[in-house]
């Protein structure tokens, strides 16, 4: 099997629990370089990686093809290009830049050195969000009028993380941070819209960045598309609600992937490695072709962070599609600019 060598640039909770295992897990690539730039932190799990004191370091000394950018997304633009242009291959955690304008300068370096930029949108591999699709495949619903898509947690106290949650640092604040993940869900299951309208704000105060947000997408066909999201969610709503002419979806966030991580699960290559649901979660309710309604209990099927990484493999090697590609990520960048835009000036946004 050909071997793909990885440089990470952060080995924080994204590096120890996104990235690292499952380059550790997957035969097809080895983890040769890790930035940690005091610590000694990788070497227990992955004593095979040698251990750079800076991202330049490592872009300059280390016998890597493909270089994972997860740091905080204000450096994402500087570190990507640097990458780029070194001439590796580069795989940068979401949101994918501050703005749009960084998106597009990264995706025309990549193109310019014939290398692939792929941005890590891992939730399209949660089996909530899986189970979706297979539902809109299955064109049970009709033709779909309204969408809520939710992104709610109960974080009422600060973190501590300024690169995510000062106002004064462009990229901080929940638009960016889940934002990222809604916008790419939606966009992936029903297209880009047409216009928006939007609602960002912080709940916490204005010493805080935007911990609230709610979107409300506008498409040609009428339909209508809400992405909402707040850290003062005791209770969890259903995390996808889809209305139809013929029925209604409604589907809970069971994807526990990050704390079966956290936790310490092992990711396994080829196979399911999530603990099975316990319980349904999720409601199809739909008319049948003889005019009778039917109404079921639903149950997903795992997800797997580790198709991400497959993907990559099979592009590297293969020449297959490339996942999430920056090209198309540029899509999901205008419209968390059109959504700031929207919420300062309070009026609906066309989109381009």
């Amino acid at each position: 099997m050909q071997l793909v060598k990885v440089g990470l640039c952060a080995f924080g909770m994204s590096g120890k629990i996104f990235h690292a295992p499952f380059l550790k897990e997957h035969p097809g690539f080895v983890m040769s370089a890790v930035v940690e730039r005091s610590r000694n932190e990788s070497r227990e799990k992955y004593p095979d990686a040698i251990i750079y004191r800076s991202v330049e370091e490592m872009l300059e000394k280390a016998d890597v093809e493909v270089v994972v950018v997860n740091t905080p997304v204000q450096t994402h633009f500087e570190y990507v290009k640097k990458a780029l242009e070194a001439g590796k291959h580069v795989i940068v955690e979401k949101p994918f830049t501050v703005n749009v304008q960084e998106a597009a300068t990264l995706v025309e370096l990549a193109e310019q050195k014939n290398l692939f930029l792929s941005v890590y949108q891992n939730r399209r591999f949660d089996r909530d969000y899986l189970q979706v699709g297979k539902i809109l495949t299955a064109e049970k619903l009709g033709n779909i009028k309204e969408v809520e898509i939710r992104f709610d947690r109960f974080r009422t106290t600060p973190s501590g993380k300024q690169h995510k949650e000062n106002p004064q640092q462009t990229g901080s604040g929940s638009l960016h941070d889940l934002g990222a993940h809604l916008i790419d869900q939606a966009t992936q299951l029903f297209g880009f819209p047409q216009k928006l309208y939007a609602d960002v704000f912080s709940m916490k105060g204005e010493d805080f960045a935007n911990d609230y947000f709610e979107i409300l997408f506008f498409y040609k066909d009428q339909k209508r598309l809400r992405l909402k999201s707040s850290v003062f969610s005791k209770e969890a709503h259903y995390a996808y609600t889809l209305h139809g002419e013929k029925g209604s979806f409604l589907q809970e966030r069971t994807d526990n992937q990050e704390n079966e991580l956290v936790a310490g699960a092992v990711p396994q290559y080829g196979k399911e490695w999530t603990l099975p649901l316990k319980e349904t979660d999720g409601i199809l309710n739909f008319l049948k072709e003889n005019g009778e309604t039917e109404r079921l209990l639903t149950a997903s099927e795992p997800g797997n962070y580790m198709n991400y990484y497959q993907q990559i493999y099979e592009h590297i090697v293969f020449g297959y599609s490339l996942p999430s590609p920056g090209s198309e990520i540029i899509q999901n960048m205008k419209i968390i600019d059109a959504a700031l835009e929207s919420s300062e000036q309070g009026k609906i946004v066309l989109l381009s």
